[in-house]
């Protein structure tokens, strides 16, 4: 489609992004990850299997590395820094 070989893609891509496709592919699933735990409140076990990974320990494991901290400590930070933006909000 674009007429490049596998590898000049490649390239070019790494350069746009700094990742590479496999890289930027495991981000984006990482970031929905993060947003289906905060916003529909499912536990880390059912959010792998729904951005598809096959084992929730490897989920576990590389959501901890990209985010550096545990699916489950990370959402428990995260919505505890939401009623408190909320409040000086409406303050």
């Amino acid at each position: 489609m674009v007429h490049m070989s596998p590898s000049t893609f490649h390239q070019h891509f790494k350069a746009v992004t700094s990742l590479s496709p496999m890289q930027y592919q495991k981000a984006l699933r990482l970031q929905e990850a993060r947003r289906l735990m905060l916003s529909t409140m499912m536990d880390a076990g059912m959010t792998s299997r729904r951005v598809v990974y096959s084992s929730a320990s490897q989920f576990s494991r590389e959501y901890s590395r990209h985010f550096g901290v545990s699916p489950v400590k990370d959402v428990a930070r995260l919505q505890e820094t939401v009623p408190s933006s909320e409040q000086a909000t409406d303050d």
